[in-house]
């Protein structure tokens, strides 16, 4: 029997990543991250694409495709990215990839770059897959499709927890201004904008715990 594909979208910080992850656990699936295939191009481009103004050079970025090889390994039951077999995880988390990623990840070069490297990977099924448009392009005809909603206030909040815990500097009014402008590129860009699918089962978890959360979507998939 197969196991079935489930696609989770949402804004930036409702815990799309770290809620499917324990999904993908207690079904025995695997769980892939797309933000971070993203946010491992973004890193990329912050390494070797720069211009002399420090912006990204995007035909440069563009050109150099052959050259990024992005995998997940498993360690110790965790999905960790991979960019030319030099662990990213933590690099990617960074404010500087946060406050570029939006620009990477509205360019249809780069969509077009991942976008069959993630069909080929749910083709099996047995996956719970995260990021923005998984149930509107990625993967329209998932078998489960979730969208992730809740405040910019908690969502700030969250955010800014999880780069303490990271270890990195951040100032919360940063945090938030960083989410609202991400959420106007996410939802605003031409190619694969940040939309619920039409048949997605939304959850506002503003005033959810992660578990809440987590047993609300799993109450779905056994129904």
């Amino acid at each position: 029997m197969k196991k079935p594909v489930i696609a989770v979208d949402g804004f930036s910080s409702t815990g799309k990543s770290s809620i499917s992850k324990i999904i993908a656990e207690k079904l025995g699936i695997v769980h892939l991250d797309t933000g971070a295939l993203y946010r491992g191009i973004t890193w990329f481009a912050l390494q070797n694409c720069l211009n002399d103004d420090q912006t990204i050079n995007l035909k440069q970025l563009f050109s150099s495709f052959s050259l990024i090889e992005l995998e997940f390994k498993n360690d110790n039951g965790e999905l960790v990215l991979f960019l030319n077999h030099i662990n990213i995880s933590k690099e990617i988390r960074s404010n500087e990839v946060s406050n570029n990623v939006s620009l990477i990840a509205k360019q249809k070069e780069v969509r077009d770059f991942l976008l069959q490297s993630q069909r080929n990977l749910a083709e099996k099924g047995g996956i719970i897959m995260d990021g923005r448009d998984i149930g509107t392009i990625v993967l329209p005809n998932a078998d489960f499709k979730f969208f992730l909603t809740a405040s910019i206030d908690e969502r700030t909040k969250r955010r800014y927890q999880e780069l303490l815990s990271l270890g990195l500097e951040a100032d919360e009014i940063q945090v938030r201004e960083n989410l609202i402008e991400r959420d106007r590129i996410d939802s605003e860009r031409e190619i694969a904008p940040l939309k619920k699918a039409d048949d997605a089962i939304v959850i506002d978890n503003t005033m959810l715990t992660k578990k809440e959360t987590i047993e609300s979507i799993l109450s779905y998939l056994k129904k």
